[in-house]
C-alpha cells in the first residue's frame, strides 16, 4: 500500500506542479517515448538476467506490494513448533520425533501449523537441522556454521533480483536520453516545418529524457528497496529457528531455548513473554503424537 501511496504522491506532484505552471498535459503522453525506453529496459534485464530471475522479480513485485512477510502470528506459531520439537526430543524415544521430521505432512505436530507447512523451504529447514540433533553426532558449533552457511546462500538468493533491479534502475537515465536523442534526430529531420511544429518534436524529446529519470529514481529505485526489505524479512525466521536449535543443542531447556529464538525477531515486531508463554508454548499440541501410516 505504501506503494502505491507514494507513487501517487510522486507522480501527483509531478503533474500537478507542470500543470500549476501552465503546461498542457497531453504534451506529457508519449506513448513511443515510454515504448522506448521501456522495451530497452526489458531488453537489457532479460539480457543479463536467466529466464527464471524474470519470474523471480515479478514473485518480488507481488510479495512488496502485498506485504507477504511473516506477521507476528507466524513468529508465534514457529516458537510453538520448535517449543514442542525440543521438548520431544528431551522426553520423548527419538524414534517418535524422527517420525515427525521424516514426514511433516502426516504429522500431528506440524499439521497443527498450517501457515508454516505451506512454507516449504522453512519445513525443510526446521526437519534437516532437527534430525541432525537425533543423529547426535555433530557438535552445536558445526550444526551453526552450517546453519550460517545456508542462511546466507537463501538470503542471496533472494535477494538477487534487488541487484538486478537496481542495475536497471541506473540504468534508465541513459535509456531516457537514448529516447531523447531519438525525438531531437526526428526534429533536426523536420526543420522546414513551423516552430509550432518543431516545439512539439522537441518537447516530445525532453520528455523521454524526463521519463528515464522518473522510472529510476521514482519507481524503480524504491521499488528495488522495497522488494529487498520484505524478501530479508521473509529469512527472519530461519534466524529463530537457528538460534533456538543451537542454544538447545547446548543445554539451554526449551523454554530458555524459545527466549534466544524470540531475541532474533526485530523488536517492532517480536512478541513479549507473556505472549510467548501463552501462544506458543501453551498452544503446542500433546507430547508423543507421532505420524499416522497411511494405508496402502
Amino acid at each position: 500500500m505504501n506503494l502505491f501511496i507514494g507513487l501517487f504522491i510522486g507522480a501527483g506532484s509531478l503533474i500537478g506542479g507542470f500543470l500549476a505552471e501552465g503546461g498542457r498535459l497531453g504534451v506529457l503522453m508519449q506513448p513511443f517515448e515510454f515504448l522506448i525506453i521501456g522495451g530497452i529496459a526489458f531488453g537489457v534485464f532479460v539480457m543479463g538476467n536467466p529466464l527464471s530471475a524474470l519470474k523471480d522479480a515479478i514473485s518480488g513485485v507481488i510479495e512488496a506490494i502485498t506485504g507477504r512477510v511473516p506477521k507476528r502470528k507466524d513468529f508465534l506459531a514457529l516458537l510453538s513448533l520448535l517449543f514442542a520439537l525440543m521438548r520431544d526430543l528431551r522426553t520423548r524415544p527419538k524414534a517418535e520425533v524422527e517420525a515427525h521430521v521424516d514426514d511433516p505432512e502426516n504429522s500431528p505436530l506440524f499439521t497443527h501449523f498450517p501457515g508454516l507447512l505451506k512454507d516449504k523451504e522453512l519445513t525443510h529447514f526446521v526437519c534437516d537441522y532437527v534430525r541432525l540433533i537425533i543423529i547426535g553426532n555433530a557438535r552445536s558449533h558445526e550444526i551453526e556454521a552450517l546453519m550460517e552457511q545456508e542462511i546466507t546462500t537463501l538470503r542471496k538468493a533472494k535477494t538477487k533480483v534487488c541487484s538486478s533491479l537496481s542495475t536497471i534502475s541506473e540504468a534508465l537515465p541513459a535509456l531516457g536520453i537514448c529516447a531523447a536523442v531519438l525525438g531531437i534526430v526526428k526534429a533536426m529531420g523536420a526543420l522546414s516545418e513551423s516552430p509550432e511544429i518543431l516545439g512539439e518534436y522537441i518537447g516530445a524529446a525532453l520528455i523521454g529524457t524526463l521519463t528515464g529519470i522518473f522510472w529510476s529514481y521514482a519507481v524503480v529505485s524504491p521499488l528495488a528497496q522495497l522488494i529487498k526489505s520484505t524478501r530479508e524479512k521473509q529469512v527472519q525466521p530461519y534466524f529463530i529457528v537457528k538460534q533456538s536449535l543451537i542454544a538447545f543443542m547446548n543445554g539451554a531447556l526449551p523454554q530458555i531455548a524459545l527466549e534466544h529464538g524470540r531475541k532474533a525477531i526485530s523488536a517492532s515486531e517480536r512478541p513479549t513473554i507473556d505472549e510467548v508463554e501463552s501462544d506458543a508454548i501453551s498452544n503446542t499440541p500433546k507430547a508423543g503424537a507421532v505420524p499416522q501410516k497411511q494405508a496402502a
